[in-house]
């Protein structure tokens, strides 16, 4: 087989198993209450099922990069395949809910390092001038599958009643993977002599699952007193002191010629660490727009069943912005496409802040943030992080990007949560001090929980002008809550676009003093 249809067999088989893993954990969302009443557990337990996926996938993405990097990517791939096939057939077969969180588990080990190997293999084969259109496509895709995986979750439900079946559909899709990558897919890294780095492999993945578990535990209602409680600051604490020995010892490592998990010289990079700092604020970014959908029903009053509408042109939108980030980033270079984006996602944001009202300004809006969004997820950020580091390190600096995505997409969220808990605990004084008395029942809505039950409470109401009256209320009062997290997102966008104006300008600088110092 010609080098160029091997090529063409890698990028296919690669953007099907990233869109497989994306939507994985995004599909759980639709049957999260089947499957605790299934295994009969409280929602704060069953909640796990997602938490330990995530959490699975912030342990893999760094170490799957470094080992994809040293033993081959093509052996890795393959080898993430499998596991991930076999933990969704272990999640299917699960007999009790502790089973589940295992093969959840392996699950996530399994698909995290996915997306890593591609974007390597892509910076590490094709020609700069054709990366980014190819990064843009599989970025395309990753982010498509987070946003549409719940209503592709929602149908799979609906058409077969069982949960089971969520995770069953991805047994033949990682069959046909395995295979076709074993017969079509070349390898491009040949085997490292070097040692895996076991204390730093193991101090790494310790100091992810402190640090991300303290996040976890997070309560939004309460988010100030809940840091200091002993399950949140020990752990985030224990975290990053694992972080700082970690550190250490791989610089150290790295002095006596050895072989990191994360070189030091790598995380010493001044651009390379301006890189991570856009992948947590992109990470914040791709956090707002999950609350997106909540927006569409508790502020602009949408039915469920018709919010799916209103979202399909912000996914479509994302991928969009991918492709075009893509082909933007082969065009003008990867910082000046991060600018662009910077600039689409304060506009979109800064829309949902002043004038979204109705579905024709709520498309504008969405559009842009989506056009953002897929330009962030895309190849700049790739891009970028690949110009930081030299090729045989690419896999690492790959996968070190996802982990600081991953962890402000664990940290935002919960800040966005407090500021929706806000709204909800408002919705009472609000009502009273428009009508006095007690017009519905708030039993049983404690910490800015239940907003569901208050809207079930309002529907009760026999009057319908009272009834539109107290929604119109309530509508106002959650986006209290909305605004202020569109004004952090805003702030997010300007951040990113002073981040990436000074990597321009210091760019530039290093351009013109080599050439001065040629003449």
């Amino acid at each position: 087989m010609s080098n160029k249809k091997s090529q063409k067999w890698t990028i296919l088989l690669l953007t099907i198993a990233v869109f497989m893993a994306g939507l994985d954990n995004g599909i759980i969302s639709a049957a999260l209450t089947t499957i605790y009443n299934s295994f009969n557990v409280s929602p704060t337990w069953g909640a796990w099922s997602v938490t330990i996926y995530t959490l699975g996938v912030a342990i893999a993405v760094p170490i799957i990069g470094k080992l994809s990097d040293n033993y081959g990517r093509k052996k890795v791939f393959i080898i993430e395949i499998l596991l991930f096939g076999v933990g969704s057939l272990l999640v299917a077969l699960s007999p009790n809910f502790t089973f589940l969180l295992i093969a959840r588990f392996i699950q996530a080990i399994g698909g995290g390092g996915l997306f890593i190997i591609a974007t390597s293999h892509v910076l590490a084969t094709l020609p700069k001038k054709q990366q980014g259109k190819i990064l843009g496509m599989i970025g395309g895709m990753h982010g498509l599958s987070a946003v549409v995986g719940p209503n592709i979750g929602a149908v799979i439900l609906h058409i077969t009643g069982a949960w089971q079946w969520l995770f069953l559909i991805n047994i033949p899709i990682a069959i046909f993977i395995f295979i076709a990558a074993i017969f079509y897919m070349q390898e491009t890294k040949q085997p490292t002599t070097h040692v895996l780095d076991l204390k730093g492999a193991i101090l790494l993945t310790l100091a992810i699952i402190a640090m991300m578990y303290g996040i976890t535990n997070i309560n939004s209602n309460q988010l100030a007193s809940s840091i200091l409680q002993v399950t949140v600051f020990p752990y985030i604490l224990a975290g990053i002191l694992l972080i700082i020995y970690f550190f250490q010892h791989e610089k150290k490592l790295e002095h006596a010629g050895g072989d990191p998990i994360i070189a030091y010289s790598i995380i010493n990079n001044r651009k390379f660490q301006l890189t991570l700092l856009l992948g947590f604020l992109a990470g914040g970014f791709l956090a707002t727009i999950v609350f997106i959908p909540s927006y569409v029903q508790q502020v602009l009053q949408v039915p469920a069943e018709s919010a799916g509408f209103w979202l399909t042109p912000l996914a479509l939108a994302a991928g969009v912005g991918s492709g075009l980030g893509g082909f933007l980033t082969d065009k003008i270079g990867s910082v000046r496409t991060i600018m662009i984006a910077g600039v689409i996602g304060w506009t979109g944001f800064f829309m949902f802040y002043t004038v979204v009202q109705n579905f024709p300004t709520f498309l504008i809006a969405s559009s842009l943030a989506g056009i953002g969004l897929g330009f962030l997820i895309g190849a700049p950020l790739n891009v970028l992080a690949g110009e930081s580091t030299q090729k045989n390190q690419y896999g690492t600096s790959i996968g070190t990007l996802s982990l600081s995505r991953q962890i402000g997409m664990t940290i935002f969220p919960t800040i966005f949560g407090s500021f929706i808990t806000t709204g909800v605990i408002k919705i009472e004084p609000a009502f009273q001090a428009v009508f006095g008395d007690k017009i519905i029942s708030f039993d049983g809505v404690e910490d800015g929980e239940g907003y569901g039950q208050i809207i079930a409470e309002i529907e009760k109401v026999e009057d319908p002008y009272l009834q539109n009256q107290l929604l119109e209320i309530t509508a106002n009062v959650m986006n209290s809550g909305f605004q202020q997290m569109f004004i952090l997102a805003m702030g997010i966008s300007i951040i990113v676009l002073f981040i990436t104006i000074f990597i321009q300008v210091k760019q530039k600088s290093l351009t013109i003093k080599n050439r001065i110092s040629k003449k």
